[in-house]
């Protein structure tokens, strides 16, 4: 049976002294009792919380960090099945994978394109976090020099070590010592010695099996030998078995408490076809994969395959939002338009992204709406002309511009009376509808300013 946090904060230290990251002891407590954090970071819980508590201070699904540094990536620790149930906790990762038996220029050339991979969409930072190193040629001297240039190329890339042979993974462990990789390739014939050279190397591990039964039959065999780092592979690769298999995984974990299966999934999307294989990866994206390894990370592909990502890993209680201000835009001066808009993140980059493209200077106020659209705010009485009018005179806007016209969304057109009223000697323009409209719009105003 599951532990309240009042029921577990009893039996943790109340000392308060946030060394676990939460401000108060009772706060830790109600991160554990939805598990959302682990008990390992309270530095000061007795052993004696530590065995009461067990598996009630644990995810469902172990969390696992690959990498080192603000770009390490940290997999698992999710607590649904489903994201408006709370949230997803920690975004899946992407993989470009790497052969051996490339040719040096070209693994160069492709670890540098992850280490390039970065993008920026409303306001978010998504990149390619991992490198997955296959070795094809099943020649250590050959893996690890393929692993050597990969960590040069790719300094802040997490790496998969992915190969069935233990002595190509000690051959290249000299060349990610202290960078936490994952291991990839622990089966039913290897799996002693995959799981000494992990807990040697600090890194984690992840155990292949064909299908589920064969993947609880290792898991559990790995954990008696005393390690939990894992990260699970069942072999599927069709996006029919990917949906059921990963289903089943997430359900007996989260629902079930099963602990065989409470770690974080794999998948390789592997296929010749670029847009079968970005399928199967928006499959295992939506449907519980952690880390997804490609064979290729061209723009349009990433883009469209980080963009799915963003979305299904944000809070959908909590709207992606910007901070109220007054932007400006280009080499905005006194005379050039001001607009309103709310601080919903993609309403505020998409108008951004217009006015950019508009190349007339501008000032953008963006009003604290809790995130919501220009339509939503309004019928939520958020985006009003009292409160409009209520921000743009405690803005200090007015010390910017020489003017005073204000250009309204045009959906809400209809505020455009009221707000005259409302910030007298003003004068409310209303815009276009839609923000694809913005260019003309400011272009006829520059002309016939």
């Amino acid at each position: 049976m599951a532990l309240s946090g009042v029921e577990i904060f009893k039996h943790l230290p109340k000392t308060n002294c946030k060394k676990c990251g939460f401000p108060t002891c009772l706060a830790f407590a109600m991160k554990l009792a939805a598990k959302q954090a682990s008990l390992d970071v309270c530095p000061d819980a007795s052993e004696e919380a530590k065995s009461f508590l067990g598996a009630a201070s644990e995810p469902p699904i172990r969390g696992i960090t690959i990498g080192v540094g603000d770009k390490a990536l940290k997999v698992g620790e999710e607590t649904v099945l489903f994201r408006h149930e709370k949230k997803f906790v920690h975004p899946c990762g992407f993989a470009l994978a790497i052969k051996d038996t490339d040719s040096d220029a070209e693994i160069d050339a492709k670890a540098k394109s992850v280490e390039e991979s970065e993008i920026e969409r409303v306001g978010q930072h998504l990149r390619v976090e991992l490198v997955s190193v296959l070795n094809m040629s099943n020649d250590p001297a050959k893996f690890a020099a393929a692993v050597a240039r990969v960590a040069a190329a790719a300094p802040s890339a997490g790496i998969i070590l992915a190969t069935e042979n233990p002595a190509s993974v000690e051959a290249a462990m000299t060349h990610v010592s202290g960078k936490k990789p994952l291991i990839c390739g622990a089966n039913a014939e290897n799996v002693e010695a995959m799981v000494n050279l992990a807990k040697y190397a600090g890194a984690s591990l992840a155990v292949r099996g064909d299908g589920i039964d064969a993947v609880v039959e290792l898991t559990e065999k790995v954990v008696g030998m005393g390690f939990k780092d894992i990260v699970i592979d069942t072999g599927c690769r069709k996006a029919k078995d990917m949906v059921e298999q990963y289903t089943q995984i997430r359900r007996a974990a989260v629902k079930k408490g099963f602990k065989p299966l409470g770690f974080p999934v794999i998948t390789c999307a592997f296929n010749d076809d670029p847009y079968m294989e970005q399928a199967l990866a928006s499959v295992a994206i939506a449907k519980y994969a952690s880390i997804i390894v490609l064979s290729d990370i061209s723009k349009w592909k990433t883009l469209a395959l980080m963009s799915l990502r963003q979305n299904i890993y944000t809070d959908p209680q909590v709207p992606m939002q910007v901070g109220q201000n007054v932007y400006k835009v280009g080499d905005a001066k006194p005379d050039s338009p001001l607009m309103i808009t709310t601080n919903f993140s993609l309403t505020y980059f998409i108008v951004l992204g217009e006015v950019e493209n508009s190349k007339v200077p501008s000032w953008l106020a963006v009003m604290d709406v809790e995130g919501l659209s220009v339509l939503t705010a309004w019928a939520a009485g958020k985006f009003t002309a009292a409160k409009i009018a209520q921000f743009i005179q405690e803005s200090g806007v007015e010390n910017s511009v020489s003017h005073k016209e204000l250009v309204i969304p045009g959906y809400v057109a209809v505020l455009s009376g009221a707000l005259e009223d409302k910030l007298p000697g003003w004068k409310i323009t209303v815009g276009p509808r839609e923000a694809n409209a913005l260019p003309a719009f400011l272009k006829n105003k520059a002309a016939s300013a």
